[in-house]
């Protein structure tokens, strides 16, 4: 058994294809996101990954939508979404498979 920090993790994220992880692994990456309300990323992409986006607390928008504590929304390669907090709020990010650098600006 191993015991891990999340606090210690990048951003969140603790599985993956990246160091630190609890768990190296190209197959997926999964992080756990705090924002504050407010909090913003820029409109980006994947051109590889699928993302699974659970808001497990709070309110926040993603798509052009609110999204509340238990929604879950899903985005194939290719689907461009940007992402502000409404609210303070914590979401699970699920991404599949896990590549390095797979993050890109919309046009």
């Amino acid at each position: 058994m191993e015991i891990f920090d999340l606090n210690k993790m990048v951003k969140g994220w603790f599985v993956g294809d990246f160091a630190p992880s609890a768990l190296r692994t190209a197959a997926a990456e999964v992080g756990v996101k705090r924002y504050k309300a407010g909090d913003q990323e820029s409109a980006h992409f994947h051109k590889q990954a699928a993302e699974v986006t659970l808001v497990l607390e709070g309110s926040v928008e993603m798509c052009g939508r609110r999204l509340n504590s238990g929604d879950i929304i899903k985005l194939a390669p290719g689907e461009t979404t940007s992402f502000k907090a409404v609210t303070d709020a914590i979401t699970v990010v699920v991404k599949l498979p896990s590549v390095i650098g797979d993050k890109y600006p919309a046009p």
